[in-house]
């Protein structure tokens, strides 16, 4: 009978402790406070929408997305892609089904971790950025405005740049390899690998510095553009096109289209500049992007002021913009197809937070 008591006991201070917690859960909820174990979930389902978001957009223009890094970097004495339909045609004959897609799971296993960080980031970002604005005079109730917005976008872009650049330079290796082309690299790792041992660590980022100072203008435009655009039509109504403060999905794919279009065109050139500097050091990039015969010197960067000089030089100022049309067809829908994957799988796993917030 006294082990039942114990039992019994226990089982009512059990009992009791839940019914506090639940209360203590429910009380910093109606205060606004979320309980540590909900923002892990929040933080982790934000994470998942945003890699679900770059991993779908980025498979369904992968075609496009290969021909760009192919136009950018290829032979301009021995041109063998020639415009968005001729390129794609010529992939098609050549490699088959398989080659308008190669380096598509290399990317996806780069822009999904940098998906991810890239919509988490900007979230932080611009609470913390509105929250600082806040604290100024007579700023206590001020919202987000398009400048703030593109800083926190800008933020947003290089830390997932950052943390995710050795990946996006071995994808940029593994997407160039053609029929013709030793296939060096087997894979990822084993591209990881190879280039760490024959070209050292500081290889990994080569590049990185104008992929940092094109991302700001880009990632940054992407969101504040979106954002404002959102918010413009929501509060002005055109149209009658928004309804109870939503916007239609069709809506919104036309401003992450916007958004897209005015982002890559800024940054374009920096992105042509990044792709030829992660071929340096590549002893087998000159027979997919030098004649030959020809010097290698096209290939020889000492830095992104050099490249640009070089690229211009020997090409002309229209080279800084090789592929921008299929990239231009690619990045409109891959950007209005992001932020909506993205906002729709945030109300699937029921976050609450979204980046309109």
């Amino acid at each position: 009978m006294a082990s039942e008591d114990v039992v019994g006991k226990r089982t009512g201070e059990s009992a009791v402790n839940t019914i506090v917690n639940l209360a203590e859960e429910a009380k910093l909820a109606r205060e606004g406070v979320k309980a540590p174990g909900h923002a892990v979930l929040s933080i982790c389902k934000s994470l998942v929408a945003g890699g679900v978001a770059g991993g779908v957009s980025r498979t369904a223009v992968a075609p496009l997305e290969r021909l760009k890094i192919l136009l950018q970097v290829q032979n301009p004495h021995s041109i063998k892609y020639n415009g968005t339909i001729q390129g794609l045609k010529y992939i098609w004959r050549t490699e088959g089904f398989r080659g308008l897609f190669k380096g598509n799971g290399t990317n996806c296993l780069r822009i999904v971790p940098n998906s991810a960080v890239k919509f988490f980031s900007y979230e932080q970002a611009s609470s913390a950025i509105l929250w600082l604005y806040r604290q100024q005079p007579g700023k206590e109730d001020a919202e987000l405005t398009p400048v703030l917005r593109l800083g926190a976008g800008a933020c947003a872009g290089i830390i997932a740049m950052s943390a995710t650049y050795p990946m996006d330079m071995v994808r940029g290796r593994i997407t160039v390899q053609t029929e013709k082309s030793p296939y060096q690299y087997r894979g990822m790792l084993h591209a990881l690998g190879m280039i760490y041992r024959e070209e050292g660590f500081r290889a990994l980022y080569r590049g990185w510095l104008p992929s940092v100072i094109g991302v700001i203008p880009y990632v940054g435009l992407n969101f504040a553009v979106y954002e404002s655009l959102k918010d413009w039509l929501i509060k002005t109504k055109p149209f009658g096109i928004a309804e109870n403060s939503e916007l239609s999905v069709v809506t919104r794919l036309a401003c992450g289209a916007a958004a897209g279009t005015v982002g890559q065109t800024v940054a374009y050139p920096l992105d042509v500049i990044r792709r030829r500097m992660q071929m340096v050091g590549w002893k087998d990039a000159a027979s997919i992007v030098t004649a030959e015969g020809r010097s290698k010197e096209l290939l020889e960067y000492t830095g992104m002021i050099d490249a640009f000089r070089k690229t211009v030089r020997h090409e002309g100022f229209r080279a800084l913009y090789k592929g921008l049309i299929p990239n231009s067809v690619k990045v409109v829908p891959s950007i209005a197809i992001a932020f909506v994957t993205y906002e729709a799988v945030k109300d699937i796993l029921g976050v609450e937070m979204r980046i309109s917030d």
